[in-house]
């Protein structure tokens, strides 16, 4: 029996399936970008000193040269680049040369610095060491968020520091040298909460906050006063999962859901506020965001699961939109969630 192709009359169906159907016309329509031979599927670089850093809400670290995870085409599966123990899943990724820090900034607004090289350097699969024992929190405070020193070709002046309830400061990077002192108060937490997210800027950027119900704000980073201030209002049934900075005229922000559906959005494609403190607009169609960062084409995308799967891909293999869309597979999933991204400078 001969099947036809015509769209159906869809006026009797249920609005739910009518949604997930025209969710698959609009996945189909999506240009083949992994047919594009001329995204490489190797990342072809030699020996690197860069590391991917992992980190799980525990605290448990480790390091492994950038070089040993090959790229694979958006939509893999990713490879297990973390041995995690059952109840404590990866939380943190982060992209650092073995010559720099990190700064693992506490929901208490404390900061702490340690050597990226004292991390215990592990294959891509291997186990990592508690990081946290070195460091004297106190009994109910945890990390937050783990910053990593600006890589080669990433702005460096400021660090712009997000708060779950939308408040926004910029640090300068002298203020984060390696003498910072163990535990110095980098703002009060009254104050807008714990730390959600961060993006090292030039001093002249534009900034993306986005939540993790998929709205956001851009505004131009000079409007934040050093003191800081209400960068995105927040809902209290919302919080912001990340900020990115680009400059005015080009760029724009990756972001990915924890189903494994991501996006590049524009920043031309996303009007700037004339001051901060305003509600957010939709930035994608998400039901729960996990995080947004600057990208440019040659840059690669790390992402992490909560059964700690990495997959590496080119920037360029995702489409770029001016436009609210739903993302294209990022990530294969099975009983799995997407939970933490890093980009890495194009090599």
């Amino acid at each position: 029996m001969a099947v036809t192709l015509e769209r159906p009359d869809l006026s009797n169906v249920p609005a739910e399936v009518v949604a997930y159907i025209e969710a698959l016309e609009a996945e189909l329509e999506q240009p083949d970008v992994t047919a594009d031979r001329d995204v490489p599927l190797e990342p072809s670089e030699p020996p690197t000193t860069i590391n991917v850093v992992t980190m799980s809400a525990q605290g448990i670290a480790k390091r492994t040269p950038r070089h040993f995870y090959t790229r694979q085409r958006r939509g893999g599966m990713g490879v297990f680049g973390m041995d995690v123990a059952e109840g404590d899943p990866p939380k943190f990724l982060i992209l650092a040369d073995v010559e720099a820090w990190l700064t693992l900034i506490t929901d208490k607004g404390r900061a702490f610095r340690v050597p990226v090289a004292e991390l215990i350097e592990a294959p891509v699969a291997g186990r990592g060491k508690s990081l946290l024992e070195r460091f004297p929190l106190l009994s109910d405070e945890n990390v937050a968020l783990v910053v990593g020193d600006p890589l080669p070709g990433q702005p460096g002046a400021y660090l712009a520091l997000v708060t779950v309830r939308g408040q926004v400061r910029r640090i300068g990077s002298h203020l984060l040298g390696k003498n910072l002192q163990a535990g110095t108060i980098l703002y009060n937490v009254a104050e807008g909460g714990p730390p959600a997210a961060s993006a090292w800027t030039t001093g002249s950027d534009d900034l993306l906050i986005a939540t993790r119900a998929g709205l956001a704000i851009r505004f131009a980073e000079r409007l934040a006063p050093v003191r800081g201030c209400l960068g995105l209002r927040v809902d209290p049934s919302d919080t912001v999962v990340g900020v990115a900075a680009a400059d005015t005229e080009s760029g724009g922000a990756f972001m990915v859901s924890h189903e494994g559906k991501g996006t590049i959005r524009l920043f031309s494609g996303f009007s700037a506020n004339k001051a901060p403190g305003s509600g957010g607009k939709t930035l994608m169609k998400v039901d729960q965001l996990v995080g947004a960062s600057a990208v440019r084409e040659q840059d690669d995308v790390f992402i992490v699961s909560r059964l700690g799967k990495i997959i590496r891909f080119a920037a360029a293999e995702v489409p770029a939109k001016e436009g609210v869309v739903q993302g294209v597979n990022c990530m294969a999933l099975r009983a799995d969630e997407c939970v933490a991204l890093a980009i890495s400078p194009g090599i």
